[in-house]
C-alpha cells in the first residue's frame, strides 16, 4: 500500500503518456557520460515513462517507480524497464544496488529530506543523484501571446504552490550533495493543434481550474487558439527550457 500523494495525474494518464514531449537524446548522453557505472538506473515519480524507457538505450537495467498505479498502468513498456509502484522516499530496494538516480518533473511533489535519505542508501558511492524539470512551453509563432496569457492570466491562479519550482529551475530546492556543472539543454516538439492541446490538458492548474470554475474557460482558449492556428493539418514549433541539478552521492 502506498500511503497518500499529491496527484494531479492519474485521472489522465493515457493522455499523459501519449501528449508530454519527449527528453531530448543530449539529456540521455550527458547523463551517461557522467555516471562512473551503467548496470542500475533508478527512475523515480517516472510516471508512463516518458525517461525510463530512454535511460534503457544507456543502462542494463531501469527500475521505474511511482506512487500511482494509474500511472504506471499506462507506462511504456521496455524489456529493459521494471515498473513498480512505490514512493521515491521508499522504493524497497537494497542498500547501494544503482548507480545514478532520475527524477523527471517530480521532484517539486516529493518530501525531499526524506528522499534524500533514500537516494544516500540506495546509490553506490560516486553514483549520480539527477532532478530534472523544464519550464513553460515557448513557441515563436502567432500562438505564442494567446499561450502566454492563457498560463498566467487564466489558469495561474490554480497551479500548485509547488509549480514556482519548475518556474525557477529548480534553483530554490535544497540540493545536499556534490553538486555538477550541467550544460544548457532545450526540449523541443513538433505539433498539431491537436497534440498541443491535449499536452495542456495534461497541467495540473488545469484540474483545480476544472473543479473550481468548470470547463468553460478552458474550452474558451481552446476555440481562441484553434481560430489562430489555421489549418489543424499544420504543425508548429515548440521549445521547453531544460534545467538540472546533478549531483555525486
Amino acid at each position: 500500500m502506498v500511503r497518500d500523494f499529491k496527484d494531479y495525474f492519474s485521472a489522465r494518464t493515457a493522455d499523459y503518456a501519449a501528449f508530454r514531449p519527449t527528453y531530448p537524446e543530449t539529456l540521455l548522453e550527458w547523463l551517461a557520460a557522467a555516471t562512473p557505472r551503467h548496470d542500475v538506473a533508478l527512475d523515480c515519480g517516472c510516471g508512463t515513462g516518458q525517461l525510463s524507457t530512454r535511460l534503457a538505450r544507456y543502462f542494463r537495467r531501469v527500475v521505474a517507480t511511482d506512487a500511482s498505479a494509474e500511472q504506471l498502468r499506462d507506462a511504456k513498456r521496455h524489456e529493459h524497464v521494471e515498473y513498480r509502484q512505490a514512493r521515491a522516499e521508499a522504493t524497497g530496494l537494497p542498500d547501494a544496488s544503482v548507480d545514478i538516480v532520475t527524477v523527471a518533473q517530480a521532484a517539486h511533489w516529493l518530501d525531499l529530506p526524506e528522499f534524500y535519505d533514500e537516494v544516500r542508501r540506495v546509490v553506490r558511492p560516486g553514483g549520480l543523484i539527477s532532478l530534472i524539470t523544464y519550464d513553460t512551453v515557448e513557441a515563436s509563432h502567432p500562438v505564442r501571446p494567446l499561450l502566454a496569457q492563457f498560463y498566467s492570466e487564466v489558469i495561474g491562479p490554480y497551479w500548485p504552490a509547488e509549480r514556482k519550482h519548475v518556474e525557477t529551475g529548480y534553483r530554490l530546492l535544497a540540493f545536499p550533495f556534490d553538486e555538477i556543472a550541467t550544460p544548457a539543454m532545450t526540449m523541443r516538439s513538433s505539433w498539431t493543434f491537436k497534440e498541443l492541446i491535449g499536452y495542456i490538458d495534461t497541467w495540473s492548474a488545469i484540474r483545480n481550474c476544472e473543479a473550481i470554475r468548470g470547463r468553460q474557460p478552458i474550452e474558451l482558449f481552446f476555440t481562441e487558439l484553434e481560430q489562430l492556428w489555421g489549418d489543424m493539418d499544420i504543425r508548429r514549433e515548440f521549445s521547453w527550457k531544460l534545467s538540472m541539478r546533478v549531483g555525486r552521492v
